[in-house]
């Protein structure tokens, strides 16, 4: 039997899943967790993520020598900065909040229209050229010793094949690369650093989504006791492999709650969002993969958990119950800051509280505030031209909680797909692994593979959703109107 492995690096662990290349049968995996973080400095060591991947495959040893292709997810916009061999500092990940003036700053010298029209974002403190510029203002003393700057998956695909590689992807969540065009921007990553054609020569070549990277090295096969000649692909961001691993079609949503919260699709065409809620990026089928973002979902949910005294699966129970006439308090869920909107000094807030507020309400409205926060990506996306009218997939840690899959059916009034796989960023990765090694489409791998059957979940609030979202903005509205103005297309 020929194995693919495919590996989700992400915040908070390390998994691989090992598949069966002919039927995509899933064979065995495996887990190792990360040291957690928290925002708004959170950083990670990148050789932890290489000693996870390690562990994970000692717990898959009795398949290894089966293991003839494999490919990395992990999480986007992560700066890894190398110094040969060597780490340079801690990387700065995704949801590390202190490169928001740097960001800011950024926007403001050469606008927003400029930004999203040449990379097809506007750069928020997740995007990594806004991490660079703050380690070149704060640690510039590094600086000359770095060599090679590289985003997670990158740097575990150097480790695993000696290459300095990326895919179009993972590249177009920088701020420097161009997906449109597929290529790096002097001009992009000069808005960051003085000499821009030297950092170009420290960033990684960008592989097309079919080519390899390489082949695992004698000494990376020894140590994970893999075959010789174990092919590696390009790999790419997670959210990327999360759509390989749905099988996501043209006019399909994917509302991700999980860490972060995401809603994306997959198009033909690139977008350009000026406002700078949606995130013109590339995917890993050579297409695109336009995508909203908040750095609040489901820590919300399990923070209000804490504060109520109740495990997350009982706050569930609880919100159910609350689901009622009187439609009680509406919580505006920015813990830790917030990207979409653009909101990095933000806090979580209340409205409508009274004495008479209950429990259950409480319970309902964390529920309903990451929801509504993650359905206006919906909205954007469709004002923007992307097709919405497909299949809903919900995924994600919070995809298994009844309360969010009632809420997202109710809130959005579609039927929802909840996936049976629930390790799509890895199948994803597997996907793409078993594409490269069988020289095969992605899609039709994915399609061979049976990807994104799942549990329909059909709303049980057939009216009353909108105004349920119409109370949510309002609410917002005017708990931030001292703050920055939303964009245009958050406020309908």
């Amino acid at each position: 039997m020929t194995l693919v492995a495919g590996i989700d690096s992400s915040t908070q662990a390390t998994k691989v899943v090992l598949r069966d290349i002919d039927s995509g049968r899933l064979v065995a995996s495996a887990t190792s967790p990360h040291t957690p973080t928290n925002p708004p400095v959170s950083e990670q060591d990148p050789a932890a993520w290489w000693s996870a991947l390690a562990s994970c495959f000692g717990q898959l040893a009795e398949h290894a020598a089966q293991i003839r292709a494999i490919s990395v997810g992990a999480q986007q916009h992560g700066l890894v900065l190398m110094s040969g061999s060597e780490v340079v500092r801690p990387a700065k990940l995704w949801n590390d909040l202190t490169s928001s003036e740097q960001s800011e700053r950024l926007v403001a010298a050469a606008g927003a229209d400029w930004w999203a029209a040449t990379c097809g974002s506007v750069p928020v403190a997740s995007f990594t050229i806004t991490k660079l510029a703050w380690f070149l203002e704060h640690e510039r003393e590094l600086a000359a010793a770095v060599d090679k700057v590289m985003l997670p998956h990158d740097y575990l695909t150097w480790r695993l094949t000696g290459e300095h590689v990326t895919d179009r992807g993972d590249a177009s969540g920088t701020g420097w690369f161009d997906p449109s065009g597929n290529e790096y921007r002097s001009e992009l990553l000069g808005q960051a650093v003085d000499e821009p054609d030297t950092w170009l020569g420290r960033l990684p070549r960008v592989l097309r989504h079919d080519e390899a990277a390489a082949t695992v090295t004698p000494a990376v096969a020894a140590e994970l006791e893999l075959g010789p000649g174990a092919v590696v692909g390009p790999g790419s961001g997670d959210n990327m492999a999360a759509a390989l691993g749905l099988g996501l079609r043209p006019s399909d949503i994917a509302i991700s709650i999980g860490t972060s919260g995401t809603v994306y699709a997959t198009s033909d065409t690139p977008t350009s969002d000026s406002t700078g809620t949606i995130a013109g990026f590339a995917d890993a089928t050579g297409n695109f993969l336009p995508l909203v973002c908040t750095v609040n979902a489901a820590k919300v949910t399990d923070a209000v958990a804490g504060w109520l005294g109740v495990a997350p699966e009982r706050l569930s129970e609880l919100a159910l119950a609350g689901i009622g006439e009187d439609l009680g308090p509406v919580l505006v869920p920015y813990f830790d800051g917030e990207r979409t909107p653009n909101l990095p000094d933000a806090t979580g807030s209340w409205g409508g509280l009274q004495s008479g507020t209950t429990r259950e309400q409480l319970a309902l409205s964390a529920f309903d505030g990451v929801v509504c926060g993650l359905l206006e990506g919906i909205d954007v996306l469709g004002a923007r031209g992307v097709d919405t009218g497909g299949r809903t997939f919900l995924i994600g840690g919070g995809s298994q909680s009844p309360a969010y899959r009632r809420r997202v059916a109710d809130l959005t009034g579609r039927v929802i797909v909840v996936p049976h796989d629930k390790q799509l960023v890895a199948s994803g990765a597997a996907v793409q692994a078993a594409a490269i090694l069988a020289a095969e489409p992605v899609d039709e791998v994915a399609q061979r593979w049976a990807l994104g059957t799942g549990d329909a979940f059909e709303p049980e609030l057939p009216t009353g959703h909108g105004l349920l979202r119409a109370r949510y903005r309002d609410v917002r509205d005017r708990l931030f109107a001292a703050e920055p103005p939303l964009p245009a297309a958050l406020n309908p």
